[in-house]
């Protein structure tokens, strides 16, 4: 049986769309089931069954011979809430006694963590198990994400990794036999209609140009970034969740993983990129950057894909930009269709 957490949400049910795509079926999905929006992601999939995540943990100790993997997605992943309790519960000690249990019970664990660790970018977007701890994200989100890796890389090493020939190696510590955390960069496609203002921009834009025409973008208060040339690396989720399915079944090393395409791309590039999936010419125009997320908005994100592609082995291209707000326009949200 494969788990998969936060499996209503939108990356989680993505993945178990793609699960039984490769013939997976004995999958339990774990969720807190209350928003009906978020029950339509379910819809038309196979699933053995669901536990709330509340009682996921007491389920596990009694079931876990039955378990063969374990996706930890499920987190709370609004950037603009400021109330660190609510992510030391639900992303933190959550996750913390997820791994404990898988590593007593010897379950493979993969997790999401999340480019947002990254902040302003001081140290670079590089997955260096030696440069993590030093990483100085921008709000509560992203310091619960950094806060869980530094507490597996302190776990499992110390925090310590090496690095042999181009290759990075983790040692030893109180850890699943097999696990992976995921730092996925701007992630957009499918599924994402109940995620409000954390939607991505691309379907945002989607619902502007529908509604009015035309796109608003927000300006840059920044003088080194023109407007609309603020810069993000965006991935497509069906490449995120083809990652997952590769670990899955592969097992590379035990790794902290960056999981974006690796080239950086303009909010200007992705409306653009917007209009034109629907046959229509460019209409942007610009505002304020609300004041509540101004000083916390990174203005530039690129992963480090090195580690992936050397370590993992993951050979597979990702979607370019154009070509996955394409595909997600036209096959998904032009009728707001899920996957």
């Amino acid at each position: 049986m494969i788990i998969v957490t936060g499996a209503a949400g939108f990356i989680g049910s993505c993945l178990v769309r793609r699960l039984n795509e490769a013939g997976y079926t004995d999958i339990l999905v774990v969720d807190d089931f209350s928003r009906p929006d978020k029950q339509r992601n379910l819809e038309g999939k196979k699933i053995r069954g669901e536990v709330h995540r509340d009682n996921f943990a007491r389920w596990l100790e009694r079931h876990h011979t039955d378990v063969d993997a374990i996706f930890h997605i499920g987190a709370r992943t609004d950037t603009t809430e400021m109330d660190t309790a609510i992510f030391d519960n639900l992303n933190l000690e959550y996750s913390k006694a997820l791994w404990m249990l898988c590593s007593g019970f010897q379950i493979p664990f993969f997790y999401a963590s999340s480019a947002a660790t990254y902040g302003l970018g001081e140290k670079g977007y590089s997955d260096d198990h030696t440069i993590i701890p030093d990483l100085k994200p921008l709000n509560p989100y992203g310091q619960s994400k950094q806060d869980f890796d530094v507490w597996v890389l302190q776990t499992v090493d110390g925090g310590r990794s090496t690095v042999d020939g181009g290759r990075w190696t983790v040692d030893g510590g109180a850890a699943p036999p097999v696990w992976a955390g995921f730092k996925f960069f701007n992630v957009y496609g499918p599924n994402e209609y109940h995620k409000g203002r954390m939607a991505s921009v691309i379907f945002h834009t989607a619902r502007q140009i529908k509604a009015t025409g035309g796109m608003k973008l927000f300006r840059s208060h920044r003088p080194d970034f023109k407007d609309g040339e603020q810069s993000r690396d965006f991935i497509y989720v069906k490449d995120v969740i083809d990652v997952l399915l590769f670990f899955l079944e592969k097992r590379p090393p035990n790794a902290i993983y960056n999981l974006g395409t690796g080239k950086a791309r303009t909010f200007l590039d992705l409306a653009t990129g917007t209009f034109r999936a629907m046959d229509l010419e460019p209409k942007i125009t610009f505002i304020d950057t609300p004041a509540d997320i101004r000083d916390t908005y990174q203005y530039f994100t690129e992963a480090d894909m090195r580690k992936l592609r050397d370590l993992a082995g993951y050979r597979e291209p990702f979607y370019g930009l154009e070509a996955g707000i394409d595909d997600y326009v036209k096959r998904y949200l032009k009728e707001e269709l899920i996957w």
